[in-house]
């Protein structure tokens, strides 16, 4: 084969990138998000495994190259929305994963069903690069362009069509790829173009959406199963798939830890779900103030005890019960930032009427962004910033939120909301109460290492924490707390029977009187937090209560492995929470890639007869490096930019596309050069660059935060542009040159390097978890650098 079809492989590899991203908006839909992790994991074994399959059936794949490569495409079209399908029959329970032993073997069949279309995409381009090695870079441009242009598309494509809708879309699109293959190979078959490209269109025109099936345990289930509960709108998004649900029978009030002492109950209110999980309160509001009395009741109403008329930013104002709360206590301004625009739109548009016009009150300005990057943009001062209380109870106290990456709750985040507090402002934050106590003491800790990070000398005077049934709230003064204010902090406590946990001068009678514990384990955790014996008591707690930073954003993360034998004790107990199964799931998925890898890539080429003819050690060292240290540094970077770009679905679409863009561009670049020693030179230019971003991005993305999204996106590309072309050096290079050596051993490289990313991209996560994304990078240096060493002992 002289010419490969590179047009066809640049349409398969963006379908491939297209199908996991889609996979992880599938999994966060009907389980929740951290199954992406299994997903990317499960798109790198299929990779890892067609290298496998490539070197053990090579000689009969080439004699009928073009059947084998139009096959595997057309295989990845029927298989992808098949697969999904099949993966959901499955009876996997995530909840159960740790006591029923079936559960391990189910997660296996899921993964291993989601596996199958990256397989036989894996096969169509490794066949290509196996046929035609002496082209790798060509080849590694064209594929590694089309993922970047399918993971950017689909991303797009989300704002308009539901995920369900898409796989519709991607099926076709496969299939278009094996059409392209059969005009480009000059196959004899010229019907079979006709054939692919009529069902790429039936697939685009008629397949049907395929259905999403709810988890059981999702907060949307349980609520549909209220008698009288009814879908009355739904949207979707790349943020998310919006539902709103009513019930005119058991009308919902949604109230988090109101006081037990209340006499007013909410407003009849709607549901308002994100990929399952909620609620958020929609309420019903005519503008009449009085029946908002209940938003008095609750503990985030604290700060309005304590300022008179404020200017308010509320901070995840999703349907708006912040926004009552502050009408209600009688701010004089209201700034509300949400993220996600369909939530803005159901409040202004198709429910405005029902809320009262809310987000369109004189002294209510609504914007559409992340809070994060909100706070870190403006200047405007206010009296309060208000964390409005984001995510579910259900889900977090299931423990599922262990590995969601925060970066509201940081010691850099609190850091700036102070900033913007004008004299004797007050941020609040409040969050669900989970016993043992494990949230509210790492979210003081984190509020007093940003009070000390800021030059304050004391936070024990600027720090107020209470606590109902339910919720606590924190205060975080911009300046100490006077005698007044704290008179004020017991009377609203005793009003409405909330327990202080901390303010300035309190006795420890003073806690634990309402909502009673065995021991004022609240109080007693503020104390040591506040002491010197911080480090010591931190240290020995059986929970992970470091403060979360930008580095490693893990707020929910409470998981320390050597209690885990007593936690996992009280499984039986009703236990399961305390465990935080989101992070024992991690792990099982670095266990079963390990073991899937082992089974499916290492094993065969082990036991096969083509072990003998092919290369040692150095190549399989050189190609694993430069597998796992790619995508540690992808992984690592995708993370840092997400703050500069203040808006998640923009860090994620913008630095993957550029990432395997301009990788792409440094192989075909490289390609194209006969120099010597391209290889050392594009690791060390590329470690020097990694840690050069590493001490500049930080004070360089704070100085240009307020820039416009589009500029804020330029630079990014710009700095992503020569640290992706330097990356995108080694493999097409160590391609290239067994190709022209050891032909024979690239489908054997192929696989090798899918093993390491099958790997690479679950423990990438893990050890940022424990040890900073900035250590990942690090990692990844140490990594390249062996590579380099391993590339001079080349055949």
């Amino acid at each position: 084969m002289t010419r490969p079809p590179l047009f066809a492989i640049g349409i398969l590899s963006a379908c491939v990138l297209a199908y996991e991203v889609l996979l992880t908006r599938l999994f966060s839909i009907a389980l929740w998000h951290h199954f992406a992790y299994m997903i990317i994991s499960a798109a790198m074994l299929g990779y890892g495994a067609s290298g496998t399959a490539l070197t053990l059936l090579k000689g009969r794949l080439v004699r009928r190259f073009g059947a084998a490569y139009v096959g595997a495409a057309a295989a990845m079209a029927v298989l992808m929305p098949s697969a999904f399908l099949l993966a959901q029959q499955v009876p996997f329970n995530p909840l159960e994963l740790l006591w029923d032993p079936s559960q391990p073997f189910r997660l296996l069949a899921v993964y291993l069903l989601l596996m199958l279309p990256f397989f036989f995409g894996g096969l169509g381009v490794g066949l290509v690069f196996a046929l035609s090695g002496k082209q790798a870079s060509r080849i590694y441009a064209f594929d590694i362009l089309g993922a970047g242009v399918g993971s950017l598309g689909v991303i797009g494509v989300m704002f308009v069509v539901p995920p369900p809708r898409i796989l519709a879309l991607l099926t076709a699109l496969a299939f278009l790829a094996a059409a392209v293959a059969v005009v480009e190979l000059r196959m004899r078959q010229k019907w079979l173009a006709v054939l692919f490209s009529c069902f790429a269109v039936l697939a685009a025109a008629a397949m049907p959406p395929l259905p999403v099936g709810l988890s059981p345990y999702k907060d949307l289930s349980q609520m549909l199963n209220v008698f009288g509960a009814r879908v009355v709108e739904e949207r979707s998004s790349p943020l998310g798939q919006v539902t709103v649900v009513e019930n005119l029978r058991v009308p919902l009030r949604y109230a988090p830890g109101m006081s037990l002492n209340a006499t007013a109950e909410p407003p009849p209110q709607l549901g308002v779900f994100v990929d399952g999980n909620g609620p958020s309160a929609l309420t019903r509001f005519d503008g009449t103030i009085a029946p908002l009395e209940y938003l008095d009741q609750l503990t985030s109403a604290l700060p309005y005890a304590l300022l008179e008329r404020p200017r308010v930013l509320v901070l995840g104002a999703g349907a708006g019960s912040d926004v009552l709360q502050a009408l209600y206590c009688g701010s004089a301004a209201i700034d509300a930032v949400e993220l996600d625009r369909n939530v803005i739109d159901l409040v202004r548009g198709r429910f405005r009427d029902y809320a009262g016009s809310l987000y369109h009150l004189p002294g209510v300005t609504v914007h559409e962004a992340e809070a994060r990057g909100f706070v870190n943009a403006g200047r405007k001062r206010y009296d309060l910033i208000q964390v409005a209380l984001l995510d579910s109870f259900g889900t977090a106290s299931a423990g599922l939120y262990g590995l969601s990456e925060s970066y509201l709750y940081s010691v850099e985040a609190f850091q700036a909301c102070l900033k913007r507090l004008a004299p004797g402002g007050v941020l609040a934050v409040t969050r669900w109460l989970s016993l043992p106590p494990r949230d509210a003491l790492k979210l003081f800790a984190t509020a007093v290492s940003a009070l000390e990070k800021s030059g304050v000398p004391d936070p024990a005077d600027r720090l107020v924490m209470i606590r109902g049934w339910k919720t606590v709230t924190l205060l975080v003064k911009n300046g100490a707390f006077s005698a007044g204010e704290i008179s004020a902090i017991r009377e609203f406590c005793r009003s409405r029977s909330f327990d202080p946990v901390w303010f300035p001068g309190m006795e420890a009678e003073e806690a634990n009187r309402c909502n009673q514990l065995a021991r004022p384990y609240f109080f007693e955790g503020a104390v040591a937090l506040l002491g010197p014996s911080r480090r010591a008591f931190i240290d020995s707690y059986k929970f992970y209560i470091e403060p979360a930073t930008d580095d490693r954003p893990y707020f929910f993360r409470f998981f320390k492995w050597r209690a885990a034998g007593e936690l996992f004790a009280l499984r039986e107990q009703g236990g399961m929470p305390l465990l935080d199964w989101s992070y024992p799931l991690l792990v099982a998925t670095l266990l079963q890639a390990l073991l899937a890898s082992a089974l499916l890539i290492l094993l065969p080429l082990g036991l096969s007869r083509c072990r003998k003819t092919l290369p040692g050690a150095p190549v399989a060292l050189y190609f694993l490096s430069i597998g796992f240290a790619f995508i540690f540094v992808e992984i690592a970077f995708i993370q840092k930019f997400t703050l500069f770009l203040a808006h998640p679905l923009y860090a994620l679409a913008v630095t993957l596309c550029a990432f395997l863009v301009f990788a792409g561009l440094g192989g075909w670049l490289a390609g194209r050069s006969q120099a010597a020693g391209k290889v050392p030179l594009a690791i060390l230019a590329m470690a020097a660059l990694a840690l050069l971003y590493l001490a500049i991005l930080p004070p360089l993305f704070s100085a240009l935060i307020h820039w416009s999204d589009a500029a804020k996106i330029v630079l990014s590309v710009l700095l992503v542009a020569p640290l992706a072309m330097c990356m995108g050096v080694p493999f097409p290079t160590g391609m290239s040159r067994l190709a022209h050596g050891r032909e024979e051993a690239i489908p054997w490289a192929w696989a090798i390097n899918g093993f390491a990313s099958v790997v690479g991209a679950v423990l990438a996560t893990l050890l940022a978890v424990h040890l900073g994304f900035a250590a990942v990078v690090f990692l990844a240096v140490l990594i390249y650098a062996a590579a380099a060493v391993a590339e001079r002992k080349f055949p």
